[in-house]
């Protein structure tokens, strides 16, 4: 089982920035897990996919927020971080950190989310 809390999430204004940890902790982690990545929710609004970052290090992020955000990982400490520049008031939202296990097609292990609030 993989567990993952997430933290530094809070609120900042507009051309701000701000970084989000994920730790990562269970028997399987480095052993079963196939990418790492960042989701956002918005109120009344559906979880979007944000960032991710593959076991080999190679990494994707959602159009919204290319250029300005960068998701980067430390495998000694089983962390991951995503660092949030140029925010904008439509980055507000609750980000979930989640992990997509070898063999899955889609992230099914996930944080409690940390409420990230961007004031114009």
């Amino acid at each position: 089982q993989v567990q993952l809390v997430e933290s530094g999430g809070g609120l900042v204004q507009a051309g701000g920035s701000l970084r989000l940890s994920c730790a990562a902790s269970g028997r399987t982690f480095t052993t079963h897990t196939a990418a790492m990545g960042w989701f956002r929710q918005a109120p009344g609004k559906e979880r979007e996919f944000v960032a991710a970052i593959r076991w080999s290090g190679g990494t994707e992020y959602a159009d919204s927020v290319k250029g300005r955000f960068t998701i980067s990982r430390d495998m000694r400490k089983n962390t991951m971080t995503l660092q949030m520049n140029s925010l904008k008031p439509e980055d507000t939202a609750v980000y979930y950190c989640a992990v997509q296990r070898l063999g899955a097609t889609s992230f099914g292990t996930w944080g409690q989310g940390t409420q990230v609030t961007v004031s114009s």
